[in-house]
């Protein structure tokens, strides 16, 4: 599985920083560093009002924030990273 999170200016500002830091964290938890690779894009082109801009292979999450994080991770990393 291929994960991208955008590191472009906006998402930047709205805290894409933190949300790499909590990826690494949370696949290193599950044993799944083998499985994922992590990447950073300048700019996926999915911009919102809040929240980072992930990818995850061919699927776009918009809006990932610190409060939702665990919610994102459960439902579209683990989803698919648990097959």
């Amino acid at each position: 599985m291929i994960v991208q999170i955008c590191v472009g200016s906006s998402c930047h500002l709205k805290g894409s920083e933190e949300i790499v830091r909590l990826l690494n964290e949370k696949i290193s938890e599950n044993g799944l560093q083998d499985e994922i690779t992590l990447a950073g894009s300048f700019c996926i082109g999915r911009c919102s009002r809040t929240g980072v801009t992930v990818q995850i292979d061919d699927e776009v999450v918009t809006g990932v924030t610190v409060d939702g994080f665990n919610e994102f991770f459960d439902k579209y990393i683990l989803k698919n990273g648990e097959a």
